[in-house]
């Protein structure tokens, strides 16, 4: 990308949207185009054609997604899977139409086999049974995988995908039930805290396993790749042969991951709650381990910077500033 190529990121207010579009600016790049749902209704197909011919951006940015946590994606099976699939479906299709040059896809560590085994490789995907709670979206996410690829191979696109392991940082979604699992726990311990309440209730067991990255590392790594020589680049598009398995996919994670309750710990003592933590079996663990294999990303040159305790703190500095501009 040079840094006066029209840029278009699509979801620019979204937690990762917005960091890529904070990482461009702070790069430097002076051209970068950004709609928000009211102006540019992405699951509307005549919508997103209209915008692609007017604009002809050169490379894109594909963070728009519909997302949630396990409660969202239980109750809304049907919005997560369709919503997607249009999203993605008009963006790629269209890019292609109107010659972008180099599209980035983000997806979800939820593409793979919820009992994949660990780190998680990209030749994982597609190799067995996906966790059932959010089954739709990652399908959805899957489908874009598939798609990117049939471009490259069908018509010489140069679109990549990429599976970023659970994200948290400024701009988050810190709805009370519909949000990820680190805003949900800033929001109820911070409002334990400030309430005097004895205890904090948290869904599951405690034990499964999760990896997190804070999102001005994923956007960093997404300035990486999409920066990178075009021999480099190339080596990332997936195989031409449709039967060797070889997407154009690039796993971006922390490299370490942390029990539920050892995260729940450390936001405890982040906000200062001193009360007792609850774990309610009863509810959905969810997947027990998802932790990325990261080495084809580093094997390239780029590695994390936040660790997990400084982007908590970060994180809930964000909330606190969330809360005050809610008021």
């Amino acid at each position: 990308m040079r840094i006066d190529d029209k840029i278009y990121v699509a979801g620019h207010r979204g937690l990762v949207g917005g960091a890529i579009f904070r990482a461009l600016k702070r790069s430097g790049f002076t051209n970068i185009v950004a709609r928000t749902h009211g102006e540019l209704d992405l699951t509307d197909g005549s919508a997103v054609a209209q915008f692609f011919q007017t604009e002809r951006p050169k490379h894109v940015f594909m963070a728009a997604a519909r997302v949630g946590g396990i409660h969202a994606n239980s109750v809304c099976p049907a919005d997560f899977i369709r919503d997607n699939l249009l999203i993605q479906t008009h963006i790629i299709d269209n890019a292609w139409k109107t010659g972008v040059e180099r599209l980035m896809f983000l997806g979800s560590s939820c593409v793979y086999p919820k009992l994949a085994p660990q780190p998680i490789k990209e030749e994982y995907l597609l190799t067995g049974p996906l966790e059932g709670t959010n089954r739709p979206y990652a399908l959805a996410k899957i489908a874009g995988i598939e798609s990117c690829w049939s471009y490259n191979r069908q018509y010489g696109a140069r679109f990549l995908a990429t599976m970023p392991t659970n994200m948290y940082g400024p701009g988050d979604n810190y709805h009370a039930t519909n949000s990820h699992v680190i805003p949900a726990l800033l929001r109820r311990f911070h409002e334990a805290k400030l309430s005097g309440a004895a205890e904090v209730v948290i869904w599951g067991s405690g034990t499964p396993r999760r990896e997190f990255l804070y999102s001005d590392d994923l956007a960093d790594a997404c300035l990486f790749l999409m920066t990178l020589d075009d021999a480099r680049y190339s080596t990332l598009l997936g195989s031409r042969d449709p039967d060797e398995f070889v997407p154009p996919l690039v796993n971006i994670g922390y490299g370490s991951d942390v029990t539920i309750r050892e995260l729940a710990e450390m936001i405890a003592t982040v906000i200062g709650y001193e009360g007792r933590l609850a774990f309610d079996p009863s509810k959905p663990d969810g997947t027990p381990r998802k932790l990325m294999d990261s080495g084809k990303i580093a094997a390239l040159g780029w590695t994390p910077k936040v660790t997990l305790e400084t982007g908590l703190r970060r994180a809930y500095e964000d909330f606190r500033a969330s809360q005050l501009r809610a008021t």
